[in-house]
């Protein structure tokens, strides 16, 4: 991302979740909720501290809990999609399971639920504009689907 991007993210006053764009990293993401994090937690110093030039205010606590939210959101889309990568990647799913800290068949699930998010992402793309699609198409759902089908100790072929 361009610098000009960065300065307007790094003066864009967070409130809300949805004050974050969607592109935004998760580098850019994390530095602005730390700096506000960090200003609230000089709150608990005793006053004259070392670390008394920064106190956390209300605003501070608001994009605190505003931008939490936003990065729990954003990892949260990102979940099913690197479960997908991982797999296609040579992955097992009880590997899968054992990084997610849930069971093989939960981990499928997750694919699952996401994989038929992105195809509904697709069809609502495909109405409102047609050929710049972001989700999956019948054929990738399909193929993303198969997945599932793999063994927990079994890697994808690399064929």
């Amino acid at each position: 991302m361009s610098a000009s991007l960065y300065e307007r993210w790094k003066s864009l006053t967070v409130r809300r979740p949805d004050d974050v764009p969607v592109t935004t990293s998760l580098a850019w993401h994390i530095e602005k909720f730390t700096e506000h994090d960090n200003r609230l937690m000089n709150n608990a110093l005793p006053a004259g501290s070392q670390g008394d030039a920064g106190r956390g205010d209300a605003v501070d606590a608001i994009a605190a809990i505003a931008l939490r939210e936003s990065l729990h959101r954003h990892v949260e889309r990102e979940r099913g999609a690197r479960i997908c990568e991982a797999i296609e990647l040579g992955a097992t799913w009880s590997e899968v399971a054992t990084a997610l800290g849930v069971t093989c068949d939960d981990a499928r699930s997750a694919l699952h639920i996401w994989a038929d998010a992105q195809r509904r992402l697709d069809r609502r793309d495909i109405e409102h504009a047609p050929g710049d699609s972001l989700g999956l198409d019948p054929e990738q759902h399909a193929a993303v689907l198969a997945l599932r089908l793999l063994g927990d100790d079994e890697r994808m072929s690399s064929d």
